[in-house]
Order: C-alpha cells, then sequence, then structure tokens
C-alpha cells in the first residue's frame, strides 16, 4: 500500500504558495507595525523575514532533495537523530497545525457568513454551520483523491494570486491621510532597539511560515530530487514578491500610524479601489484565501502520520493507502475529526500566535540542523545532478541562527508561553517511549 507520485512541479509549486499565504499577511502587518514603529525598521523586518526564509527555503529544498520521502518533516528528524526526537518535534505540530485550521476556518467564516447566510444566523450558530461545512466540503474533495485535491488546490491559489495582486493597485486610487492616526511606540520609547526588532520577527516570520511541509510530499512528488527544490524556490519567490508588494501598499494607504490602528488592512485596500462593495470583495478573498489553507493542510497532515506508522508509532492503519485515490482515507479523516474537535473549544488565532511560533521556531531550526548530517549521509549523492545549495554552510546558519534570536525573543517577551512549550515537547518524549514499551512487551500466555 505505498504511495504512487502524481504530483507535478507545478502543483507543488502552488502547494508552497498556499502553505505560506494563509490569513497571516491580512492580519500581521498591524502587529509588526505597532512592534517597530519607524518605516525602515518596518519594511527591515520584512526583507530580513524574507531574506532568512529564502535561506530556510533553499535548505529544505536541499534536505528535500536528498531525502524525497512521505512524510518528510518527520522522516528526516528519525534518519538523522533518533525516532524518538523526531516523534517529540513533530506530535505538537501536528496537533498546533490542526489548531491553526480550526482558528483559520473561523476567521474566514466570520468574513463570509454575512454575505451568504441568512438573517437568523448571523451570529455565533452561524458562522460555526460555515466553519464546519467548509472543513467537510474540502474532506470530501481530498477523499476523492490526492490528484482532485491539487487541482482544487491550483484553482484557490491562482484565485488569491490574483486577488492579491488586484488589492496592491489601492496604491493608486486612496485618497486616505495616515496623518489622522496617533502612533504606537514599543515599550521603552525605542524605536530602534533590538528587541523591538526580534518581537516583530514573530509576527513576520509567522506569515512567511509553512513551506517546509513541502517536504511531507517526497512520495507524492514526479521526479521528487528536482522537482522539490525546484517548486519550493519558486514558490518562496513568489510568496516574498506579492508581501513586499502588498506591504508596499499597506504603508502607501495607511502610513506606520495606520498601520497601527487599522485591524481590517486588505478590507481597506479593497475600499479605496471598489468603493461601498469593497467589503463584499474582500470577504471573498478572505474566504478563498482560507479555503486554500485549510485544503493544503488537509493534504499534509496525514502524510506526517503515515510516516510515523512506518516507523510503528502510530498504528498500522495511518499508513493504509487507497492505491486508486492515493487518499489516507483513516490518516485524513483522523485529522479532519481533530480540526472539528478544535472548532468547539478554539477562542482565538491571536492568542495562539506565540505558542505556535515558539513550536515553529524550534522546529524549523532544529529540522535546518539535519542538513549537516544529510550531506554526510547522503555523500553519493554528490556529482548526480541532485540540487546542492550555493554558499554552504552559510545559507543554513543565518537561517538557524535568526529563528533562535526569534525563539529567545518570545522567551523574554512571553515566558509563560514558553514553558507551556517546553513541557509539551518533555510531554511527546514520555508518550513516544511509553508507546514503545507498550509495543514491545509480550504477553506469554
Amino acid at each position: 500500500m505505498s504511495i504512487t507520485p502524481k504530483l507535478t512541479r507545478f502543483d507543488l509549486s502552488m502547494i508552497v504558495i498556499s502553505l505560506v499565504i494563509g490569513m497571516g499577511i491580512f492580519a500581521t502587518p498591524g502587529e509588526v507595525a505597532t512592534s517597530s514603529s519607524n518605516p525602515f525598521l518596518y519594511f527591515g523586518a520584512w526583507f530580513f523575514g524574507g531574506a532568512v526564509s529564502l535561506c530556510g527555503a533553499l535548505t529544505f529544498a536541499e534536505i528535500g532533495a536528498r531525502y524525497p520521502t512521505t512524510g518528510g518533516f518527520y522522516k528526516v528528524f528519525s534518519y538523522c537523530f533518533h525516532p524518538a526526537f523526531a516523534f517529540m518535534i513533530n506530535w505538537i505540530l501536528v496537533i498546533s497545525n490542526a489548531a491553526s485550521v480550526a482558528a483559520v476556518a473561523l476567521i474566514g467564516a466570520e468574513y463570509i457568513n454575512p454575505i451568504i447566510m441568512p438573517a437568523s444566523l448571523q451570529n455565533d450558530l452561524g458562522i460555526k454551520i460555515m466553519t464546519i461545512t467548509s472543513v467537510l466540503i474540502l474532506y470530501i474533495i481530498n477523499f476523492l483523491g490526492i490528484k482532485m485535491s491539487a487541482r482544487t488546490q491550483n484553482a484557490l491559489t491562482i484565485f488569491k494570486i490574483s486577488m492579491i495582486l488586484i488589492l496592491c493597485t489601492a496604491v493608486f486610487k486612496s485618497h486616505i491621510t495616515p496623518t489622522t492616526y496617533r502612533i504606537i511606540v514599543p515599550p521603552g520609547d525605542n524605536k530602534y532597539n533590538l528587541s523591538a526588532f526580534g518581537i516583530s520577527l514573530v509576527a513576520v516570520f509567522f506569515t512567511y511560515g509553512g513551506y517546509q511541509q513541502t517536504i511531507n510530499f517526497g512520495g507524492d512528488i514526479i521526479n521528487a530530487k528536482t522537482n522539490i527544490p525546484k517548486a519550493i524556490f519558486t514558490g518562496m519567490i513568489t510568496v516574498i514578491f506579492l508581501y513586499l508588494l502588498i506591504n508596499f501598499a499597506y504603508y502607501s494607504v495607511l502610513g506606520i500610524k495606520g498601520l497601527q490602528h487599522k485591524t481590517a488592512l486588505a478590507a481597506t485596500l479593497a475600499g479605496a479601489i471598489f468603493g461601498a462593495v469593497g467589503y463584499k470583495i474582500i470577504s471573498l478573498l478572505m474566504f478563498v484565501s482560507v479555503l486554500a489553507f485549510i485544503n493544503v493542510n488537509i493534504m499534509a497532515n496525514p502524510r506526517v502520520y503515515y510516516a510515523m506508522a512506518e516507523d510503528g508509532i502510530l498504528p498500522n492503519r495511518f499508513k493504509r493507502v487507497n492505491q486508486k485515490t492515493q487518499v489516507q482515507e483513516f490518516g485524513l479523516s483522523f485529522f479532519v475529526t481533530a480540526v472539528l474537535l478544535i472548532l468547539f473549544f478554539i477562542s482565538s488565532f491571536q492568542k495562539m500566535l506565540s505558542y505556535v511560533m515558539f513550536f515553529d521556531t524550534i522546529g524549523l531550526s532544529t529540522a535546518a540542523v539535519t542538513i549537516f548530517i544529510l550531506r554526510k549521509k547522503t555523500k553519493h549523492l554528490n556529482g548526480t545532478g541532485i540540487y546542492t545549495m550555493k554558499w554552504y554552510p552559510v545559507i543554513p546558519i543565518i537561517f538557524i541562527v535568526a529563528y533562535w534570536f526569534v525563539t529567545i525573543s518570545i522567551f523574554i517577551e512571553n515566558p509563560l508561553a514558553a514553558l507551556i512549550c517546553l513541557c509539551a515537547f518533555v510531554a511527546g518524549l514520555i508518550i513516544y517511549f511509553i508507546t514503545k514499551n507498550s509495543q514491545n512487551t509480550i504477553i506469554i500466555p
């Protein structure tokens, strides 16, 4: 019941873009502006974040090329370190991903609900109904097959890119004057302090993150050793371009002061272009963006379960694949069920940011370390045409150091969140050994 490669380089490029562009770019610029109340610091954070993310993308491109396998983000830890460490990192990331999907789904429903729901359902119940319906529709689409999922993803991603480009035209039509807002200076009254820059990078890296999940599709990609690095590079260059472009549009329309005070940033741009119907336009954009984010996570996360099942950490049913559709029917259902359960308990996406980013910064920076081990273990691949990043080891070192800088910034800013996250990692390690010991226990009749 192995997985047969069916996805093309274009499919994977669209997956990369959708893994990265979720709801973050429509919300986090305001938080970045609040942390860095100077235009040079603001754009510096986005340029620096883009450069570091590109370093990370190149690192993961080589990791994916040297070790193309299903559930690669788990497998590479297991191969380079130990299955216990792989489980410790990945078990909490899978939970975190399900929580992020649930939170983003709620945000999307809040946008589209007033437009398509009757007046009697313009409330929390209506939002929950819309959220659950959206997740279930995408679940059915994914159940029909990996190619059907990819075609849906391609259409949603192309639509999302087009709408972002349209929003950027607001710079030519806006008459909003940003001088009506009072500027917010970070604590300490120092617009250029290192701590403020570090905190602003939490939101920036969150907005740029997600591309690392691409290596989970190593077993699904046709000619993976060539197509994974090219797709990651193409996708991330597109994302960086779009992010810098829309941030320029935000700044041109609102200025730093306006960015700090406005929450519905994309709605403001849409209003500048389309006038009174701008809200409806942006509601559609937000909903499509949410659908793309949900869909790509439904595609990616069950592949991690597959890898864990191969290592015997999860039951074999998690790696059962329908040979016709290439769908892990049980793994897919399990992830969607987790999302739906979280939907009944989740409260705020903003409150999750520190927790999600602490998990991500540790997970991504540690995963990037595997490139040094992979280079030694896969020497036989050198000179075979496999992708090899230039400026090694400078590129991965820049990425690792930058992410640990953000990890330390989170720890200083929110030590409680950091402590809870560290306890969650330790809990994963304990769960691993309990699971392995129970599997190794032999009952003699």
